[in-house]
């Protein structure tokens, strides 16, 4: 597989890092991780989109970005504003969004609210946020509360790396992904291996969007958009990702949807990785030629 570039950038105060692969002058591909994974994540993928550069983004507060300040937050829409003058950076007049999980989700969001910066959008595992179905003042009581207890948190660490490896397993994840993912999840100090993801990242949102909210917010995309989905995923078993399917077929104006074998990180597969990357190179070959 080709050899990642390492990227830094200086935006709002904030350093985000990430991973580069391909010509300089190949199609444009900005790909954005799920939550409290990294860039990391597409090495498998990232390679195989022959003729495509693709820049794999640490989003603020994982992988080796910066942590936001202490009065910010991890709203899912707080990183838009980066992601467009990170585009700017690149001098990308727009570029085709690839998103998994959490990142397909902000991905969406940018697509709908700055269409003319995105050509096609790749969504794996994910395509929107799914509607909100608890009470409004019970999420916002949530964010308060789980917020400032995060924060006052130290960061989780564990004795070696070994010990990180088994608790991936043991939360679904297979070995190969767990190994893919260590490096950089994780900061060696004298106590042992830390996690670098900033604790914030597992409070709740201030504000979850309803359904006509994220109604709105498909309807707006105007760019192709292909949603591949794994089969064996958790997330894909669940009604609320099933609706949010559906209603991308109903709202989106040029929508592909598929499946492929695998788990929720079955971009991270080689045996997967091979097949999708033929799918997308297929339907960017597809929409953006025409």
């Amino acid at each position: 597989m080709a050899q990642a570039r390492d990227c830094r950038w200086e935006i709002d105060g904030l350093t985000l890092t990430g991973l580069e692969w391909g010509p300089p002058d190949g199609t444009p591909v900005l790909a954005l991780h799920g939550w409290m994974d990294h860039a990391a994540s597409f090495r498998e993928l990232a390679p195989r989109l022959t003729g495509c550069r693709v820049v794999a983004l640490d989003l603020s507060g994982q992988g080796l970005s910066g942590h936001r300040a202490p009065h910010a937050t991890y709203n899912i829409w707080d990183d838009l504003p980066q992601i467009a003058e990170l585009l700017d950076r690149l001098d990308w007049a727009d570029c085709v969004l690839m998103g998994h999980s959490r990142g397909a989700n902000i991905s969406a969001l940018f697509a709908a609210a700055m269409p003319e910066r995105v050509r096609a959008l790749i969504s794996l595992d994910s395509l929107a946020p799914q509607p909100a179905g608890e009470d409004a003042v019970a999420t916002l009581r949530a964010f308060v509360e789980q917020t400032r207890a995060r924060k006052a948190r130290p960061h989780r660490s564990f004795p070696t790396r070994e010990a990180y490896l088994r608790r991936r397993v043991q939360k679904g994840n297979s070995a190969a992904v767990s190994e893919a993912l260590a490096d950089r999840a994780l900061e060696e100090t004298p106590e042992g291996f830390r996690m670098r993801g900033d604790p914030r990242l597992f409070a709740s949102s201030a504000i979850k969007l309803t359904r006509p909210q994220v109604e709105g917010v498909l309807r707006a995309i105007r760019c192709p958009v292909l949603n591949i989905w794994a089969e064996g995923s958790a997330l894909r078993a669940r009604p609320a990702a099933l609706d949010v399917a559906r209603l991308g077929a109903e709202l989106i104006a040029d929508y592909e949807m598929m499946e492929l074998p695998g788990d929720h990180h079955f971009h991270l597969a080689p045996e997967a990785a091979g097949p999708m990357a033929d799918a997308i190179l297929g339907f960017l070959a597809r929409r953006l030629a025409a």
